[in-house]
């Protein structure tokens, strides 16, 4: 509210909001000791707008060592977790998404295509047309094992572990 106020009076009617939640934090602590929470969130942007809405609270945001970026830990009182912090997070992440969703959508097809739609499911694998000089033919699908080959160099094919590879060689030499 504070920082999309367009008027002095906007902003002090957001800073006595900001103070009364404050003083609320501070009266629920004796009654309802802190807790160590653990949020993780899926996306960059949810993240910083969590770490941001803790600190406007005066929180203390943190992560052990080796947890993932995403991961914010926080000892705060469970009731205000459950009237105030959680709810208000929701509310400006689902505005955050949805306007992030508009621009991303307005990239796309500005950008780089008009047709912005999701994929099409199918049941199985989609025939793939071969336009030529002789004639037009259809050709089915490759073969999965055609399609793994070509896959296997490309940056969002699977992995394969080494280990996984050793076991395979390992179980050849035993037969």
């Amino acid at each position: 509210m504070f920082s999309g106020a367009a008027t002095e009076g906007e902003r002090a009617s957001a800073d006595l909001a900001r103070q009364r939640i404050l003083r609320r934090l501070a009266e629920l602590i004796p009654d309802d000791p802190p807790v160590e929470y653990k949020f993780t969130f899926r996306d960059m942007w949810s993240h910083k707008v969590f770490l941001a809405l803790l600190r406007r609270y005066g929180l203390k945001p943190y992560r052990y060592h080796a947890q993932r970026y995403t991961t914010v830990m926080v000892q705060v009182p469970k009731r205000f977790v459950d009237e105030t912090l959680w709810p208000e997070f929701q509310k400006i992440n689902s505005e955050l998404n949805a306007y992030l969703q508009e621009i991303t959508d307005r990239v796309v097809k500005q950008v780089l295509h008009e047709d912005a739609s999701n994929a099409v499911v199918v049941d199985r694998p989609l025939e793939i047309e071969i336009h030529s000089d002789r004639s037009s033919n259809t050709v089915k699908s490759e073969t999965s094992r055609d399609r793994q080959s070509e896959t296997a160099n490309h940056p969002a094919a699977p992995k394969k572990n080494k280990k996984t590879k050793k076991r395979k060689k390992k179980k050849k030499h035993k037969r």
